[in-house]
């Protein structure tokens, strides 16, 4: 992917209850959290999202096992991440890695002390942030996805 080309990438960090989603800046270098979505409704979200930021690409995080199997989780977003594809064909979507996302995210709200209620509101979206953050390192350090 051309970096200069001024198109930003979305983030998804897709769980069972919520979504947690994160934007590149135009030039792909920082991401930042823009919400969390209902995990219910979400691809009405996505649809707005979308139309905001025409992003170039979308990244889901992929749940992959600590010793790099896929899980049961991660062959479903595999078979989304295919039917999102297929409606948006405009958009190249890819799958990363999220394994720890959640849990440095957790452990970050933590030591921020943040309460309960805003780790809860707060952890999928910046779940979401870290994903993209890692993604767009690799693709300024040229790693192929």
């Amino acid at each position: 992917m051309d970096l200069l080309n001024n198109s930003r990438i979305l983030a998804l960090d897709i769980g069972t209850v919520r979504i947690g989603a994160a934007i590149s800046d135009p030039a792909g270098i920082i991401a930042q959290g823009i919400g969390v979505w209902n995990a219910e409704n979400w691809l009405n979200d996505l649809d707005d999202c979308i139309k905001k930021f025409l992003p170039s690409v979308i990244v889901l995080g992929l749940p992959v096992r600590t010793d790099g199997k896929k899980s049961e989780r991660a062959e479903k977003i595999l078979l989304l991440r295919e039917e999102l594809q297929a409606k948006y064909s405009e958009i190249n979507f890819v799958t990363y890695d999220e394994r720890f996302t959640t849990v440095i995210a957790q452990r970050t709200l933590l030591e921020a002390d943040t309460s309960r209620k805003k780790r809860k509101k707060n952890v999928d979206k910046l779940a979401a942030v870290l994903i993209l953050q890692d993604y767009l390192e690799g693709l300024h350090n040229n790693e192929k996805f």
